[in-house]
């Protein structure tokens, strides 16, 4: 039986705690024989923007080679462009950006926001997001509605203030927050905030909702947005028989009955091998191509011609005034134009995800056979090891370990953080792992997500399953640590 009746007095007890849980930390990663050179160079993802991963050899030196030679930019989007219509047929374009944020940013503004030229008052627009995880970027372009979510992204980003994290909002551009049925937003964590728990959704239900909220909203409503990701802990269990989440599917369905684009933020995933437009339905797909795909430092667009080319425009790359197919000018977000080098190796990267994906879907193989052996020796009460669901992604090049379940029953579970948490430095997933000389990933609303490349694969990009078994283990020592100052275990 837990030590406390009420989830925020065991929120109250691990905050208190800190110091002694960091400690244990410390202590267990000598107990596991962490190598001493290792520590705080190697961890559990290498899909972070603060620390991404090492540069396969294949795409250094393809990199290598071409910013030896004279290459006009414009030629290098094109052979993008190439590799995209080769795989998803020449209805379809692509937009190299710096990053994925970048390329959500020149998306919205030019498929939802109203325009600012014409005389008269500006009309309002308005997008639907569903109410599911990391809402301060597919969510966060316009002002909430309803009002009950005007302070859903609280204190988010590193800066306060209007030419902060809020000043990113579009002009006269409003964000319809929809709950998914089944969908749970239970308040947890040391800085206590609601989270999404999404392993229950039920994709039929949440259509009906999102249904009815695109009715209220029609005579406003400009475009629907979403997650990419396939995993039960992002809600997108349920599947069809091509393995492409239900929810997705039904989500372009809507917009197209409105004749609106749907766009995904796909930034943890993989052209070509995971979230597919001709399978979901998607109008644009958006990806930070440094994180799962192994790029430098950028992010990609692709999508339907008929959006790219107002994205195209306003990036600057969409043909010369006298009449081209493609330029290399000046726009309205000619800031978010990447490098050569980030153009090289994006082309490497997209090669060998079209002709070679086993690549980047074996170690997600091996690396799932490492988290199922090491958290079934988990030190946790049944009722808690039985709450914990392992599930693999290949788009994400990542095992999704979701514990939510382990709050059933209403009984207190393994401890739930917030990514209020992850900014204010209280995420003791995150922060603990820091202690074990192991950067941390993304460890928050009951989801732990783990992919490879931070040190755990080689320089052709194959899992190093010692190194990779210190990273799984530091983690199982984390929660079980947790845990007993949790008063839960």
């Amino acid at each position: 039986m837990s030590a406390h009746k009420f989830k925020f007095q065991m929120y109250r007890s691990l905050q208190q705690n800190i110091p002694n849980i960091y400690a244990d930390a410390r202590k267990a990663a000598d107990e596991i024989n962490i190598p001493k050179e290792l520590r705080g160079k190697f961890g559990l993802t290498g899909a972070i923007s603060g620390c991404p991963a090492p540069l396969r050899d294949d795409i250094m030196e393809f990199s290598e080679h071409g910013a030896k030679e004279v290459i006009p930019l414009a030629k290098l989007v094109d052979e993008i462009r190439e590799l995209v219509k080769s795989v998803y047929g020449d209805e379809y374009d692509a937009c190299p950006v710096t990053t994925c944020e970048a390329g959500l940013w020149v998306t919205f503004d030019s498929l939802f926001s109203p325009p600012m030229m014409g005389r008269g008052d500006n009309y309002r627009a308005r997008y639907i997001a569903p109410y599911e995880k990391h809402l301060h970027h597919q969510g966060s372009y316009g002002r909430p509605f309803p009002a009950r979510y005007k302070d859903v992204l609280a204190d988010r980003g590193s800066t306060a203030g209007e030419l902060g994290f809020y000043g990113k909002r579009q002009n006269n551009l409003d964000t319809i927050i929809v709950p998914l049925a089944g969908a749970r937003y239970d308040v947890h964590g040391i800085k206590y905030h609601p989270v999404p728990l999404l392993t229950d959704v039920d994709p039929d239900e949440s259509l009906d909702i999102l249904t009815e909220h695109a009715s209220i909203h029609a005579p406003f409503l400009t475009g629907i947005t979403s997650l990419g990701y396939e995993t039960p802990g992002y809600g997108y269990a349920v599947k069809d028989e091509e393995g492409t989440p239900i929810l997705q599917k039904y989500l372009a369905d809507l917009a197209h009955s409105y004749d609106i684009p749907y766009v995904i933020d796909n930034a943890w995933g993989l052209p070509f091998v995971g979230c597919n437009p001709l399978k979901n339905g998607a109008d644009v797909i958006i990806y930070s191509m440094d994180k799962a795909t192994g790029s430098a430092t950028s992010g990609l667009i692709i999508g339907k011609e008929e959006f790219l080319v107002p994205i195209r425009r306003a990036m600057g790359v969409h043909g010369d005034r006298y009449g081209t197919t493609a330029s290399y000018g000046k726009a309205a977000y000619v800031a978010f134009d990447p490098g050569k080098e980030a153009l090289l190796t994006q082309i490497q990267a997209l090669k060998v995800l079209r002709d070679n994906p086993k690549v980047l879907t074996k170690p997600v193989d091996v690396l799932e056979n490492i988290i199922k052996e090491e958290f079934a020796n988990i030190n946790l009460p049944a009722h808690l090891k039985d709450g914990i669901l392992i599930s693999k992604s290949y788009n994400s090049t990542a095992v999704e370990i979701n514990y939510e379940k382990t709050w059933s029953n209403g009984e207190l579970g393994i401890p739930i953080f917030s990514i209020e948490d992850m900014y204010a430095g209280s995420n003791i997933f995150q922060t603990g792992m820091a202690q074990m000389g192991v950067i941390p990933t993304v460890a928050y609303d009951g989801n732990i997500y783990v992919s490879t490349g931070l040190a755990t694969t080689d320089n052709k990009g194959r899992l190093l399953e010692d190194v990779t078994r210190y990273a799984i283990k530091a983690l199982v020592r984390l929660i079980e640590i947790t845990c007993k100052y949790a008063g839960i275990a």
